[in-house]
C-alpha cells in the first residue's frame, strides 16, 4: 500500500512538471485601494446647463486614508455673498454627494465646502471652485424673400435655440459675403423666443448667414447661407444683335428718386480732363459756356444709372428736359459717359467719337471733326449737339455706317428709330432738339435754345455755321 501511494505521488509529480495536468488556479488579487487625495475636494463631471450636475465631496486624512462620519457644509455663491446648500455626512470612503443643478452661467456655478475638523484632524476647506459646464450645440435659422427689387428694402429674420430647441437671448451678427470674405454688417439681439430681424437692401446679388459667438454653455452657431437675388425695378431690354464692340465699367448707381438731374458749371476736375480731349485750343466755346449735367437714367438691364455730359449753358436745361421726359416714359439708355473719357483722337482731332459711338454712348460737347470728314468742324464742338444711343442708331458717314451697319435697317420700339414718330423723336422735338438728320444720322439731334425763338419760327443767331459739304450731306 505504501509503494502505491508513493507511486501515485511520483506519477502526479511528473505530470506536473511535464504540463500534462493543470496548474492549480492563482489566488485572485485585491483591487488596489482607491487614492484619494488629502484633503477636502469638490468635484462634478460636465453637464448642461439647466440640468442636475451630481457633485461629490471627498475627505481624507493627510495620509489619504478616507474620513468617515464627518460633517460636511456646502456653499453656493451668489453674487458678493455666500449661501448654503447642504449639510453632507461623508460615507465611509470618505465621500458624500449631492445634486446642484447649472446655470447658463459660469459665476453662478461655484461651490465650497468646508468642514471644522476633529480632535484629530485639523479643519479643512475647499476655496471656490467652478462646476464645469457642458457646451449644448447652437442652432440658427434664417428667413428672408429670395428677391429684393433694387433700391428696395426687405425684412430678414433669425431664430437661435439650442440643438433641444431652447430659445437664446443674446447677440447675433448678420454678415455679407463680399469679394470671397465674410464681413460683418449688423449686430441683433435676440428676444425671450430666440427671435431678431432686421432690414437688408443690396444693390446686387448677395449672400448672407448669421454666426454667434460660442459661449460657456452653448458651442457657436451658424446658419445656412441665405441667397438674395436682386432684381431690376423697370424693364430689361431685348435685342437679338450684336452686342457693342467697345465695352465701359458699370455707371453709378441713381442718386435719389426720379431722374433728379442737376446742371451746375463744370468742375475744376472735369475741366482738367476735358482739356485735351473734348476741348483745346481754338474751340468756338470754352469753360464758361459749358455745363455740366448729372442725370439718372433706365440702363437697358432695366437697373437705375447716374450719368452725366457736358453741354452748352443755353441749351442744357432743354437736354435735361428730354432725357427727364426719356426716364419718366421708361426709354433706357445704353451708357451715358462724358466724351472725354473715350480719350484723344488724332483722327478727329478731338475726343475718340468712334469709340463713344462703338460703346453706344450718348453725350454731347466734343470738339472735334465731323466723322469722315477731315477738316469740318462737328456741331458737337459748340455743345448743342445730343448723340442717343449710337449703338442701335448708326450714322452714315462717307466711309460706310458707323458703329455698326446691322442696326440700320432695324428700329426698336425703346432703343432705336428709324420715323420722326418714333417716342423718343417725339421727345426731343417737344423739347427743341431737331432730328436734323433723319436716318442718315439717326442718333444725333441739335437743339435750338427756347431763348431764340422768333416769330413763331425757332431761330439761334448764335448758331454754328455750317459748311457748304453739309447742305447735301450729313455732319455729325
Amino acid at each position: 500500500m505504501v509503494l502505491g501511494k508513493s507511486l501515485v505521488v511520483v506519477c502526479t509529480l511528473l505530470a506536473l512538471a511535464l504540463g500534462v495536468l493543470p496548474a492549480a488556479a492563482a489566488p485572485a488579487e485585491r483591487p488596489a485601494p482607491r487614492e484619494v487625495p488629502p484633503g477636502l475636494t469638490l468635484s462634478a463631471p460636465p453637464t448642461y446647463a439647466g440640468q442636475d450636475a451630481p457633485v461629490t465631496a471627498t475627505l481624507a486624512d493627510e495620509a489619504g486614508e478616507p474620513v468617515a462620519g464627518a460633517s460636511l457644509r456646502v456653499e453656493r455663491r451668489s453674487g458678493d455673498t455666500w449661501a448654503e446648500v447642504a449639510v453632507l455626512t461623508t460615507a465611509e470612503d470618505g465621500t458624500a454627494s449631492l445634486p446642484v443643478t447649472l446655470t447658463r452661467r459660469p459665476e453662478d456655478n461655484v461651490l465650497r465646502a468646508s468642514w471644522a475638523g476633529d480632535e484629530i484632524h485639523e479643519p479643512q476647506a475647499t476655496g471656490p471652485v467652478t462646476l464645469p459646464l457642458r457646451r449644448r450645440n447652437a442652432r440658427l435659422r434664417v428667413k428672408g424673400p429670395d428677391e429684393v427689387v433694387d433700391e428696395t428694402s426687405v425684412r430678414v429674420a433669425v431664430r437661435w435655440t439650442t440643438g433641444s430647441g431652447d430659445p437664446v437671448v443674446g447677440e447675433v451678427a448678420l454678415q455679407r459675403k463680399c469679394n470671397g470674405r465674410w464681413r460683418e454688417v449688423e449686430v441683433l439681439t435676440t428676444d425671450e423666443r430666440g427671435r431678431a430681424h432686421t432690414r437688408i437692401a443690396p444693390r446686387d446679388d448677395s449672400r448672407w448667414r448669421f454666426r454667434t459667438a460660442r459661449q460657456p454653455w452653448l458651442e457657436r452657431g451658424r446658419s445656412p447661407v441665405h441667397r438674395v437675388d436682386n432684381v431690376p425695378p423697370g424693364s430689361v431690354v431685348r435685342l437679338g444683335g450684336p452686342d457693342p464692340r467697345r465695352s465701359l465699367p458699370l455707371a453709378p448707381r441713381a442718386q435719389g428718386e426720379g431722374p433728379a438731374a442737376s446742371i451746375t458749371r463744370v468742375p475744376g476736375k472735369v475741366w482738367r480732363s476735358m482739356k485735351g480731349r473734348t476741348w483745346h485750343r481754338g474751340c468756338p466755346v470754352g469753360r464758361p459756356q459749358l455745363r455740366l449735367l448729372r442725370i439718372n437714367y433706365w440702363g437697358y438691364d432695366g437697373y437705375r444709372y447716374r450719368g452725366e455730359l457736358v453741354a452748352a449753358a443755353s441749351v442744357v436745361g432743354q437736354m435735361a428736359g428730354a432725357l427727364r421726359d426719356m426716364y419718366d416714359a421708361g426709354l433706357p439708355i445704353r451708357s451715358m459717359v462724358r466724351a472725354d473719357r473715350f480719350g484723344w483722337s488724332s483722327r478727329l482731332k478731338g475726343a475718340d467719337d468712334y469709340a463713344s459711338m462703338a460703346a453706344g454712348n450718348t453725350s454731347a460737347f466734343n470738339c472735334r471733326q465731323v466723322v469722315g470728314r477731315t477738316g469740318v468742324r462737328s456741331p458737337h464742338s459748340w455743345g448743342r449737339s445730343l448723340d442717343i444711343n449710337t449703338w442701335e442708331n448708326p450714322y452714315r458717314s462717307s466711309h460706310g455706317l458707323v458703329p455698326n451697319s446691322w442696326w440700320a435697317s432695324r428700329s426698336h420700339p425703346r432703343v432705336a428709330w428709324r420715323s420722326s414718330q418714333h417716342r423718343v423723336v417725339s421727345i426731343m422735338r417737344r423739347h427743341g432738339l431737331r432730328w436734323t438728320y433723319g436716318t442718315a444720322d439717326s442718333h444725333h439731334f441739335d437743339a435750338v435754345p427756347r431763348s431764340a425763338k422768333r416769330g413763331g419760327h425757332e431761330h439761334d443767331e448764335h448758331a454754328p455755321v455750317l459748311p457748304p459739304e453739309c447742305a447735301t450731306e450729313v455732319c455729325d
